[in-house]
């Protein structure tokens, strides 16, 4: 099969019409930068026009229309909107704990109106335009705050269209399992350099999958003779080529070339699906125009944040505000991110519209956008059904999400843009949009972060009284702040989506800035996966911006105090300053806690411990000597156990103990070795090491540890209060400091 592109309206080349858009993209966005900075730079010289502009938006802004100004009221009456509202609000979300369409549409229109007022209030009242100096400070904060805004409201526009096709799952899955719908599925795995024992795990996990016409290949891009082996001893087939062009997606496109079947289900390297995919995603694709079926990333290991701030237990991985909130989002406009795992695609829709994208590091995505705009549906089921790694250190974390930021806005340079392609409708374009506007939320992320720093020199860029910001941004701010985790479905809290998005603002912010002016700089790199780190590690390249922010903040900080000191604590000059302190004493926890996740901690063993109880039977090999217990922890390395009954007298001793361990609710016998105990309460509490294991031991282990249908459990992320406590425990008692870097279980694991 050989795949073609699909046909283009315009006779000119690949080449010709990727000069053309990145002169566009680039030019309009450098055209709109000189031309701020030819203004304001008129506005310093004092050229006449340029300051009667200035002169006269400024008139408005101290004599704003009586709508946007505060009531004639009492001081305590400017709180009534606010606790109205958030009675309000705090009564739907108990009322209704999970967002239904009908409570979704009351938080939403809510927020609506609020951010309205709030915008009207800004534009027309707060702007200090009295000198250039001023004026440039405040415009700049206020066209930085409205870009950020712009996302929200996109975002609470596209909440109002939110889908959930688990129930429609349900009764496709009947066809499934009956045996009236059964079409051919190729089982595509990409890999690059992958260590073997992470592969053996995805390929048993594939399968292992409970589907019987499927076929598993192993889609080798290095060529490696190890991996031609592991595919011979696990009975896949084995697909390499000749070359690396076009890194993952160039690897799909040979394979596709290469195999036959109706579906493609593809899963990355590190991600093993659980025995229920091929069950719950195909029968979607009895309807002819269901292109793609995407479903959620879930990884087994915490992400770098959260197990170097020691919260693995307590915080979900990043992803989950993406696939919790924005992928039901996007399944209503009708454009949902195909994430490039754990999704199952039509082999004729995918051949017809060329293949996989080659033109961008984000070949998923914008595959995905292409079959779109062919007439095609791309549907999400928000169902955990497979797991793997999250990166596993800081640095092939921001490694990782610069690589996803780069490759998205190349949607400007290429033909699959979402904005100008043609085929989508204007809610498809609106969630496209929503996508790329945020990796652009890191460049005014940036400037909250060091407008405080104004306040230093005198520059006071919101004027803004007391009971201003008590009428028009507290009301928006506090309901915006009680809703905002019930949203995104408990998934993540205001405070803790600030520390996660501000540990790598900087390097995003260059990273934009680069593609949109060199978009194809810089080639496909592989997140480095199956590591292991035996010391902390303070990673200095990321750290370096953050720590001369805190520096400036804090002297920052200090002078501002010194001159209200020096100037008393009345008069004009306070009006706005108070923001200025609340600010940077924001920022600087917010810092702080940053330069904490920077640090990674030791994770000396690279298999991946699991919160799994089951009842084990130990005999000691060579003797009829047994003991029962139960498994606290779990691991293709091991097993720890707590024994029901006192354990033999050679525990106490140091040399390992030849056992053989049963699990009885699946009868798996595994070989090991007792290496460690003690007694942690009544009864001894025991580390068993397996030795290397038969191929059906193995297999069998596997699918106890990953292939469980529903295993990958959802939970709910701490509230703003609760998430405000365990910052301030994390910075006053860092990781570092208590020592406390033992393996931990997932809880999101447990059996």
């Amino acid at each position: 099969m050989t795949l073609t592109p699909p046909q283009q309206s315009t006779p000119a080349s690949p080449t010709v019409r990727l000069a053309l858009r990145v002169r566009r993209a680039t030019l309009a966005m450098v055209t709109t930068i000189l031309a701020a900075a030819a203004i304001v730079i008129a506005w310093f010289a004092g050229e006449a026009r340029i300051s009667a502009i200035f002169n006269q938006l400024q008139a408005i802004q101290q004599d704003p229309p009586v709508w946007a100004e505060v009531p004639m009221v009492a001081g305590n009456y400017l709180l009534a909107p606010t606790v109205i509202l958030l009675l309000l609000a705090y009564g739907i979300t108990r009322i209704s704990p999970r967002p239904r369409p009908w409570s979704r549409l009351v938080i939403v229109t809510i927020l609506l109106l609020l951010v309205g007022r709030y915008l009207v209030w800004r534009s027309l009242s707060t702007l200090n335009l009295s000198t250039p100096l001023q004026g440039t400070a405040s415009l700049i904060l206020f066209f930085m705050e409205m870009m950020a805004l712009l996302g929200s409201i996109i975002q609470l526009v596209l909440l109002l269209r939110v889908r959930n096709r688990q129930r429609q799952a349900d009764q496709l899955e009947q066809d499934i399992c009956a045996g009236r719908y059964l079409p051919s599925v190729d089982v595509l795995i990409p890999t690059y350099d992958e260590p073997d024992f992470i592969l053996r795990r995805t390929v048993i996990g594939c399968q292992a999958m409970d589907y019987p016409r499927k076929t598993v290949y192993l889609l080798d891009d290095t060529r490696r003779p190890a991996i031609q082996a592991l595919a011979a001893e696990l009975g896949c087939a084995y697909l390499t080529r000749p070359d690396n062009r076009h890194a993952k997606a160039g690897n799909l496109n040979h394979a596709i070339a290469h195999t036959q079947g109706e579906l493609i289900a593809c899963f990355d390297a590190d991600f093993v699906p659980t025995r229920n995919f091929l069950r719950r995603t195909p029968g979607f694709f009895q309807d002819p125009t269901v292109a793609l079926v995407q479903t959620p990333q879930s990884f087994y290991n915490p992400d770098p944040i959260a197990r170097n701030l020691g919260l693995e237990d307590v915080l979900t991985p990043e992803e989950e505000v993406f696939y919790r909130q924005i992928q039901p989002m996007r399944d209503g406009a009708g454009s949902v991110v195909c994430s490039g795992t754990s999704f199952v695609v039509r082999r004729s829709s995918l051949v017809a519209t060329g293949g996989f994208v080659t033109e961008s590091l984000s070949e998923d995505y914008f595959t995905a956008v292409r079959l779109a705009a062919q007439g095609n549906q791309v549907i999400y089921l928000d169902e955990k059904l497979s797991a793997g790694l999250a990166a596993e250190n800081i640095a092939a974390h921001a490694s990782q999400r610069l690589r996803w930021a780069r490759g998205t806005l190349q949607a400007f340079f290429i033909d699959a843009n979402p904005l100008t392609i043609s085929g989508l409708t204007i809610w498809q374009r609106l969630g496209h949009l929503e996508g790329l506007l945020h990796w652009f939320s890191s460049i005014p992320r940036i400037v909250f972060l060091l407008m405080p720093l104004v306040y230093s020199i005198g520059v006071i860029p919101v004027q803004a009284s007391v009971e201003e910001v008590m009428y028009f941004f507290v009301p928006y701010y506090l309901v915006q702040l009680t809703v905002f985790s019930w949203l995104n479905e408990r998934s993540r809290s205001a405070l803790l989506s600030d520390i996660y998005a501000l540990v790598l603002v900087f390097p995003l912010a260059i990273t934009v800035i680069q593609a949109m002016l060199h978009p194809f700089a810089k080639g496909f790199k592989v997140t480095p996966k199956g590591t292991a780190n035996q010391r902390f590690r303070f990673n200095w390249s990321l750290a370096w911006p953050l720590m001369v922010l805190f520096v400036l903040t804090a002297l920052s900080l200090w002078r501002n105090l010194g001159w209200c000191l020096d100037m008393g604590w009345s008069g004009e000059h306070l009006r706005g300053i108070a923001l200025g302190w609340i600010w940077s004493t924001y920022n600087l926890l917010m810092v702080g806690i940053a330069l904490l996740i920077l640090l990674d901690v030791p994770r000396p063993d690279p298999h991946v411990w699991f919160d799994l109880r089951r009842v084990v039977r130990l005999r000691c090999q060579g003797s009829e000597q047994t003991w029962w217990g139960i498994t606290t922890m779990m691991s293709e390395g091991g097993v720890q156990v707590e024994l029901t009954q006192r354990g033999p007298a050679a525990l106490q001793g140091d040399a390992p103990i030849a056992v053989t361990l049963t699990i009885a609710e699946t009868g798996l016998t595994l070989p090991g070795q007792i290496i460690a105990g003690g007694d942690t309460g009544e009864f001894p509490c025991i580390r068993v090491q397996f030795g290397e294991l038969p191929l059906d031991q193995r297999r069998q282990l596997i699918e106890e540890l990953f292939c469980r249908p529903g295993q990958w459990k959802r939970w709910d992320s701490p509230g703003e209060w609760a998430s405000l406590g365990l910052l301030f425990k994390v910075l006053f008692q860092p990781r570092i400091l208590t020592g406390d870097i033992r393996v931990k279980a997932l809880s999101v694991a447990k059996g």
